[in-house]
């Protein structure tokens, strides 16, 4: 598996978040591919410079046309990290910097995994993770490196204007939960609710 450092909109080389291409074996039969290996992906993040992690949990969504989901994400004791990809459709993945003693802080990321690319994102803790989906109909499936914890859950509004985020909405208004759609912006957000 090959991995690639991500840039924003603006150039600046993100620290932190990596797409992931896998090796796939195509022939007349259909594909083969690793989606998942613990060593390979060790090794990987040990590349990358970044800390060994674990996955606790793998979560499942399906997504109609125009569905945006986040930007969410968990503060101290459960942060989480996202290993993101997709297997039915095609998704615009973003991830954005939430720490604040970071040269990155409030810039963001965007990628598009489909079942095609094989792509996949990773997300590490200090980030918000939110995707818009282009295909009619949108299969997600992420591992994380902790549980789910309502608690510790926080989320950032989407079309906040300081983040800028650039959503290939040229076809529709986006379908949002109203969790989502009443969610803060970033200059709202308590200092103890982001990342150092």
């Amino acid at each position: 598996m090959e991995f690639e450092y991500l840039t924003t909109a603006k150039g600046l080389l993100l620290d932190g978040p990596l797409l992931l291409n896998p090796k796939v074996f195509i022939d007349e039969r259909g594909f083969f591919f690793e989606s998942w290996n613990q060593k390979k992906w060790a090794d990987l993040l040990h590349l990358a410079g970044q800390n060994p992690v674990s996955f606790v949990q793998d979560n499942h969504s399906s997504s109609s046309q125009g569905v945006l989901r986040g930007l969410h994400y968990q503060i101290a004791p459960h942060m989480q990290g996202k290993l993101v990809r997709c297997i039915v459709g095609k998704i615009f993945d973003i991830a954005v910097d939430l720490r604040i003693n970071h040269s990155g802080f409030g810039s963001w990321v965007g990628v598009e995994l489909s079942a095609e690319n094989k792509k996949q994102m990773w997300i590490p803790n200090g980030f918000a993770h939110g995707f818009l989906t282009l295909s009619d109909h949108a299969e997600v499936q992420y591992k994380t490196t902790d549980f789910w914890n309502s608690s510790c859950e926080r989320s950032i509004r989407w079309n906040d204007p300081k983040l800028g985020i650039q959503w290939p909405l040229d076809y529709c208004s986006p379908s949002l939960s109203l969790k989502d759609s009443e969610a803060p912006l970033l200059e709202n957000i308590k200092k103890e609710d982001l990342f150092q």
